[in-house]
């Protein structure tokens, strides 16, 4: 079956469901903010430390995208010092699946790469 016929429309990706999910879980630190969240909540210096890499304006960027998209729920602890946490919405636990998914699928390339480098070289110490 040819790909690249002519008479295929184009995507239209305000109707694309894969572009509406990626409008939400989409970016490189979405899915690991996810991940981290999907066995339960989470605090915010929590996340930090989880997340090697992420900055504190990113994390408090990416956290309030979530929240208005409905994914993410913030909870304040009147509490001193006060603290704030972080949990999925049910709208946001549908996402888990998907996250275990790419959980899967990852370790299972890890695994290849890993088994790829042994047998070009032997196993290094």
């Amino acid at each position: 079956m040819d790909q690249n016929r002519v008479d295929t429309p184009p995507m239209d990706l305000d109707q694309c469901p894969v572009a509406a999910t990626l409008q939400v879980i989409g970016g490189k630190w979405v899915p690991l903010i996810l991940f981290q969240l999907k066995d339960g909540p989470r605090r915010f210096n929590a996340l930090r430390r989880l997340i090697p890499g992420i900055t504190q304006r990113m994390l408090t960027l990416q956290l309030r995208g979530l929240e208005q998209d409905g994914v993410v729920a913030r909870k304040v602890f009147e509490t001193v010092p006060p603290h704030v946490e972080y949990s999925l919405t049910p709208s946001g636990q549908t996402l888990a699946p998907i996250i275990e998914a790419m959980e899967v699928w990852g370790t299972e390339r890890l695994a290849a790469k890993h088994c790829d480098r042994e047998s070009e070289g032997g196993a290094m110490a």
